[in-house]
């Protein structure tokens, strides 16, 4: 599969479904790759953000990838997260992602030495040196607390095994500039972590969105995405205002930091696709919060309904 011509669209970061005592649930995976999958979604990416990859351990990590291999069975492009403080570690992740059928790697910048850009491009090109997989850049600085700038990703570029870059910064701006500056180069794709600036980047140039919430409604961001390849103007304002209306109503509550995993997995609940357990740090919502967020999933998914049967 030649990921440099081919994928794009919408690549859910998908969730990592989890017992109470933090082992993968392997039947909500399972159904969830299937949610997915049905959806219509361009591809998987696990071991994401949303994936919660920092607080898993080692076994859960190997078990997700090899059961997304298994499950997959080559429908949909794998993307595997092998972002980790140690390099070793990262090798030992990228392994596996080959043995069991994943087309790519994603790596954020390890996240706890101090570290300039000199040395991220230094630990990029050789973690791409040294995998098997086509490797793609995520650049996440609110938990890395190191922006993978410009300058180094047009250098990155160069190296043969580094395909392209993931943009979680939430910048706009940012994003343009790296469409601006690959505009001659297709073959580096460009993906969106937002999905509140989804439609937004579509038309700056970006290749598709690695979007939270398509764990929830994929086909919504597929319909998206779907529309802006179409050219359908007013229908793509419509999903992105749906888009928005879930952002509000799903992942705002100010009294967690991780508002945004907590009303994701809670809502995920509803639907039965997932336990709602994190992995420590991060807790679920109590019960009297989960019947507070109820009725407004409730309203999100009426507007999604209303957008499929009109």
């Amino acid at each position: 599969m030649n990921l440099t011509k081919t994928l794009r669209g919408i690549i859910p970061p998908m969730i990592t479904p989890l017992n109470p005592d933090f082992t993968l649930d392997l039947a909500h995976t399972e159904k969830l790759i299937e949610h997915l999958i049905s959806g219509g979604v361009h591809g998987i990416f696990i071991l994401g953000t949303t994936g919660e990859f920092a607080g898993l351990s080692s076994e859960v990590k190997r078990d997700l990838i090899r059961l997304t291999g298994r499950q997959v069975k080559g429908r949909v492009p794998i993307l595997v997260g092998i972002t980790d403080c140690s390099f070793i570690e990262s090798l030992d992740l990228a392994a596996i992602a080959k043995e069991s059928g994943a087309n790519a790697l994603v790596a954020a910048a390890p996240f706890y030495m101090n570290i300039g850009q000199d040395e991220l491009i230094a630990y990029y090109q050789k973690l791409a040196d040294s995998a098997e997989l086509p490797l793609f850049l995520y650049d996440m600085p609110s938990h890395t607390k190191i922006n993978i700038e410009l300058e180094t990703a047009v250098e990155l570029s160069k190296h043969p095994n580094i395909i392209g870059i993931k943009d979680s910064s939430g910048n706009p701006g940012n994003f343009r500039a790296l469409c601006e500056a690959f505009q001659d180069q297709p073959e580096f794709k460009i993906f969106v972590g937002p999905e509140e600036i989804l439609a937004e980047t579509l038309e700056m140039g970006g290749h598709g969105g690695v979007t939270g919430g398509a764990n929830l409604f994929p086909k919504l961001y597929v319909a998206l995405y779907e529309a802006f390849e179409k050219k359908e103007t007013e229908t793509v304002k419509k999903l992105q205002d749906t888009i928005l209306f879930l952002s509000k109503n799903l992942y705002n509550n100010d009294t967690y930091r991780s508002c945004y995993l907590k009303g994701l997995k809670a809502a995920m609940t509803f639907e039965g696709l997932c336990q709602g357990n994190f992995a420590p740090p991060i807790f679920p919502y109590s019960e009297a919060e989960k019947a507070e967020l109820y009725p407004k999933f409730i309203e999100v998914k009426k507007r999604v309904q209303e957008f499929f049967m009109s």
